[in-house]
């Protein structure tokens, strides 16, 4: 039992609440990014309309982030719901048979 524990990664959580905080930043970083690239393909070509290509991936890049934070989330919560503890769903639908139909004419 002792030998289970020592196994167990003690850092991955960490590194897990610190990917979910760092989406701001990704975000600004992936938008920086964009925005050099453009301004290095603009002083290459001398073209200045270059410069929004850099811009435009960096704003996708940065999009592309925040899908994947989605789309990891989900999947958790997904997990999460398949867990019998917080399976509300199947209780709520067992709740609602046994609830009587209170018409006009029950009253």
């Amino acid at each position: 039992m002792a030998n289970e524990e020592e196994h167990k990664p003690r850092i991955k959580p960490i590194i897990e609440a610190a990917d979910d905080l760092s989406l701001g930043i990704s975000m600004v970083v992936a938008v920086l990014m964009g925005v050099g690239l453009g301004y290095l393909i603009r002083s290459i070509t001398e073209i200045g309309w270059t410069f929004f290509i850099g811009v435009f991936i960096g704003v996708a890049a940065a999009i592309l982030n925040v899908y994947k934070a989605y789309s990891k989330q989900y999947k958790e919560m997904q997990k999460l719901s398949q867990e019998p503890r917080y399976a509300m769903k199947k209780k709520l639908e067992d709740d609602k048979d046994d609830d009587l139909d209170y018409g006009e004419k029950e009253y």
